[in-house]
């Protein structure tokens, strides 16, 4: 017997569960670094291309709206001549951004240790 006010069990190893989406959206790269600089407070679409080497304007708008889609990110437009958009992280992007940051840090404390097996792996891949 189900109780209908509880959400449907979520499955995300399931190719039809709504979860992938997520999971698509936050587990870009670029959606990682957005949201780790929005962290640190709002900013400007021109401060975040300017702090994410490598972002196209292209991919930048495109991984903001969809991050505001999922209510991740707050898109705030100021009335002034030319208009001011500040990008901020809404409180669900906030619960998401603490475990991305997470992320972020195991990456910098072990990128030797993932290049040396890289290295590894690489050179015994040229043998075999």
């Amino acid at each position: 017997m189900t109780n209908e006010n509880q959400p449907p069990p979520w499955n995300p190893y399931l190719a039809t569960c709504p979860t992938r989406q997520v999971l698509d959206c936050v587990a870009d790269k670029w959606a990682v670094l957005i949201i780790g600089l929005l962290l640190a407070g709002p900013r400007r679409f021109g401060e975040l291309r300017r702090d994410i080497e490598g972002v196209s304007q292209k991919m930048l708008t495109q991984t903001l709206r969809s991050l505001e889609r999922d209510g991740i990110v707050n898109r705030k437009v100021f009335a002034s001549v030319p208009p001011k958009v500040k990008y901020s992280l809404t409180t669900l992007g906030a619960s998401l951004a603490g475990k991305l940051d997470g992320l972020r840090i195991w990456a910098e404390d072990n990128i030797e240790a993932v290049l040396g097996h890289q290295k590894i792996f690489d050179e015994n891949s040229k043998r075999s």
